[in-house]
């Protein structure tokens, strides 16, 4: 059973037991719920949803944050002396997928 979720702006394919990292939740830790469940397959039937599937929810738990890798930003312009490095790295939320629960089918 898997099914495909949206968080963040951003469409996921989860399992039960698959850990994913996704934008920043406003949660530290503990249990999360995303309700935008937009395609549900459970090995028999296919679910779409149009655009959610209203009977299903995927619940997780949220383990930590953390940090992707480094994007630097470098301004130059030659002859000129002028050089600017930024660097930045994006916090993540870490999510290991608990369970998928669906009621009934439509």
């Amino acid at each position: 059973m898997y099914a495909i979720i949206k968080t963040g702006g951003k469409q996921y394919r989860v399992e039960k037991g698959d850990v994913i990292d996704v934008e920043l939740l406003g949660t530290e830790e503990g249990a999360v719920e995303f309700q935008e469940v937009l395609f549900l397959n459970d090995g028999k039937t296919m679910q779409i949803g149009e655009p959610n599937i209203a009977s299903c929810n995927v619940k997780g738990e949220v383990i930590d944050t953390i940090k992707g890798p480094k994007v630097v930003a470098f301004k130059y312009k030659r002859r000129k002396n002028y050089r600017r490095k930024v660097g930045h790295r994006q916090k993540y939320s870490r999510v290991k997928i608990t369970e998928i629960a669906s009621q009934g089918g439509n």
